[in-house]
């Protein structure tokens, strides 16, 4: 269990180096190429599969560029069995602001997220 913890650490650490840095290729490497997010946009579920995601993430100014501090952190980490884990993640890029749900799966030994299901605030 405290291999899965450090493992599911690291990938926190990776994404939200990802998110922050605008880079893809990072983020890329800690989702399952299947994965989506998914969020509530005016009231209706919105699904963007993760490679789309990923090409906006690639395309836009990156909050480092924009000397944007960080404001990131991990709320919880959850292992629920041996290979399904859930994360929450607290990230901003202002002025909005995400809480991140991220389902993990372990496949063939290593933790990848299998869905993002987030909400965003704009303050």
């Amino acid at each position: 269990m405290f291999n899965d913890i450090a493992a599911l650490e690291a990938l926190a650490k990776t994404y939200l180096d990802g998110l922050h840095e605008g880079d893809a290729g990072k983020l890329g490497s800690v989702f399952l190429p299947t994965s989506a997010l998914t969020q509530v946009v005016e009231g209706k579920v919105s699904i963007t599969p993760c490679a789309t995601w990923l090409e906006r993430v690639a395309s836009r100014p990156s909050p480092k560029s924009q000397g944007l501090e960080r404001d990131d952190h991990v709320l919880s980490i959850d292992v629920v069995g041996p290979d399904l884990a859930h994360l929450k993640i607290k990230c901003a890029i202002p002025p909005r602001y995400f809480t991140d749900l991220l389902s993990c799966l372990k496949v063939e030994g290593q933790w990848q997220v299998a869905q993002k299901v987030f909400m965003t605030e704009t303050r």
